[in-house]
């Protein structure tokens, strides 16, 4: 019995290794040499441009660490910094940090589970969808979210052991690294300053405590400096770069992306348009009522309880913070994507039955898996783009939209493509496009559901005299669909495109009043 135990246990952890490593790096050059995220495609801008007499990247949305980290890699390795390169090297450091993530989350599980329920707490993070995807875009989540899980894992090791400054040094080192990566993660200080605070009422003595909190902020500090140097050498620019984001992010500022979040309830959104698709619709709805249960059960004198405490307040805190902003971008919420595996084995260890508990891990697990499906397949935009050559003439007239990210990698030179700025030139000029235009494309859904235009109610009813006869739909959402979420989600890696074709020719006229 002992030696069956042993064996299977042996499995799951070769199975959990593998499938680590397949889901975060199987098919990191997925786009076909096309690279469909705006955030990826600025920060690989600016990796290209540094040189090793000139570190400063000129781009201050995101700090220097992670370009500082893909360009020394890079040259270590003798290969040149050009785009794509760039664009590889910031995917690898996504998926390797996605990789750390699932082993440091099954490390701070073992706090609050046995070892079944621990190794079952990494199997949900692997089949993470919205972990599986931030792996494979070459920004700075994984990363945040690495260094956010690692700063509460410290927090709980403090709580624990009276000597740990070591521990403080730690989180000081790795807050200066995120703090180098993006200035707003200040706040993941936030469970090291709750755990201090859990020790003085505890009776820890002061001063001990005060040089540790030292410790923390001068480690912090030069991390900070070292890793993003030029956001002090040319502090202006960092700062207007910030108060832009700031504008930005609180709707102060308004530009065409944000427009999706006009009207929008704070905290809800998440819960309707990121949460449900990045953890998977049975994950969601299993850590919800985890969530529930956990609160409805808590005793705050029990160890794993007050681990439990240390976990869910900095992470209360922060989604408070984030969720109450204008814009809600997904990469504001995902460091804590981490919390939904958690509270799904909470609620699956609280099973009885094991029939209950088998099924309830295997459907768990089946959103990641039926996600993995964009990897498998040629990118969309690719797909759309062979079909549009094989089914529409040549020296077709098609009308397009900018602001798509990237337009659809159409290689035929002989259509005349003409794209319109919905966003800025609306309705100018458009019936004149409509009377020339023998095809229209809808690349994804950025446009019409960023705005209520009378454009798009008329062309999908028909009313403009164009017919659908195609619409490439990516299924890679299980039970969900994709072009409800927030942008994030689909635009950039699986977006539904719509063509259309020009069945009834109306007026200059018609087309003015349809407007």
């Amino acid at each position: 019995m002992f030696s069956n135990r042993k064996f299977f246990s042996g499995f799951l952890i070769i199975f959990i290794v593998l499938s680590s490593i397949f889901t975060r790096f199987y098919k990191l050059n997925w786009g076909n040499d096309y690279y469909f995220h705006p955030d990826e495609g600025n920060m690989a801008s600016a990796l290209s441009r540094l040189q090793t007499n000139d570190l400063d990247p000129k781009f201050y949305a995101y700090g220097q660490f992670p370009l500082y980290l893909g360009f020394f890699t890079l040259k270590i390795f003798n290969i040149s910094n050009s785009f794509s390169n760039s664009i590889f090297i910031l995917r690898f450091y996504a998926a390797l940090f996605s990789i750390l993530s699932i082993g440091l989350l099954y490390f701070l599980s073992q706090k609050i589970f046995s070892l079944k329920f621990s190794l079952l707490a990494t199997l949900f993070t692997i089949f993470s969808p919205g972990l599986i995807q931030i792996a494979h875009f070459g920004t700075t989540e994984s990363l945040l979210i690495f260094i956010f899980l690692l700063e509460i894992y410290l927090s709980i090791t403090i709580y624990q052991k009276k000597e740990n400054y070591w521990q403080y040094i730690l989180a000081g080192i790795f807050g200066g690294i995120a703090l180098a990566t993006k200035i707003s993660s200040l706040i993941f200080f936030g469970p090291i300053f709750l755990v201090t605070l859990m020790k003085l009422i505890k009776g820890e003595k002061i001063l001990p405590i005060i040089s540790k909190i030292i410790l923390l902020m001068v480690f912090t500090l030069n991390f900070y400096i070292i890793s993003s140097p030029y956001n002090l050498a040319n502090s202006q620019d960092f700062l207007s770069s910030m108060r832009y984001e700031t504008s930005v992010a609180t709707g102060e500022f308004q530009v065409f992306y944000t427009t999706q979040f006009k009207n929008t309830s704070p905290y809800l959104f998440q819960f309707q348009k990121i949460f449900p698709y990045s953890s998977g619709i049975f994950q969601f709805i299993f850590a919800s009522i985890g969530l529930v249960l956990l609160l409805k059960n808590w005793k705050l004198k029990e160890d794993k309880h007050l681990y439990w405490f240390i976990i869910l307040i900095p992470s209360l805190v922060y989604f408070l913070y984030f969720g109450q902003l204008y814009v809600k971008w997904t990469r504001f919420v995902s460091p804590l994507f981490f919390l939904f595996p958690l509270l799904s084995t909470f609620f699956i260890s609280l099973l009885k039955s094991r029939f209950c508990r088998l099924v309830s891990i295997i459907i768990a697990c089946l959103p990641g898996l039926y996600f993995m499906k964009i990897y498998f397949n040629p990118d969309i935009r690719i797909v759309a783009s062979s079909w549009i050559e094989n089914n529409i003439p040549v020296n077709s007239k098609i009308l397009s939209e900018s602001g798509n990210v990237i337009d659809i990698p159409i290689t035929d030179k002989n259509y005349q493509i003409a794209n319109y700025d919905f966003y800025n030139n609306y309705p100018n000029n458009l019936p004149n496009h409509l009377l020339a235009t023998d095809y229209i494309i809808v690349p994804s859904r950025r446009v019409f559901k960023n705005y209520d235009l009378k454009y798009y109610q008329n062309l999908f009813n028909g009313s403009l005299g164009f017919r659908q006869i195609n619409k490439i739909s990516p299924d890679y959402d299980l039970f969900l669909n994709a072009e409800d979420a927030e942008e994030t989600w689909s635009v950039f890696d699986h977006p539904t495109i719509r063509i259309y074709k020009k069945v009834d020719q109306l007026t200059l006229e018609e087309y003015e009043a349809f407007l």
